[in-house]
């Protein structure tokens, strides 16, 4: 997918969050990376093979305590 110098890192690599945004969408919550990725507001990721990565942002701390 990637067309332009350096390229960006593939949808497979640790670091695919740092691809240039293709198409940004906030009042939906999601942005097209340019290695296909779709990401989430809630950091979860939708692959291009139709893999699944759960959102990886902390809970609210003041949702665990009693």
């Amino acid at each position: 997918m990637c067309q332009h110098q350096p390229p960006c890192p593939s949808a497979d690599s640790a670091d695919r969050e740092s691809a240039r945004l293709v198409a940004h969408h906030p009042e939906q919550g999601w942005s097209l990376l340019c290695n296909g990725v779709v990401f989430f507001e809630d950091t979860g990721e939708l692959l291009p093979d139709g893999r699944v990565i759960a959102p990886q942002r902390p809970r609210d701390a003041s949702l665990t305590t009693a």
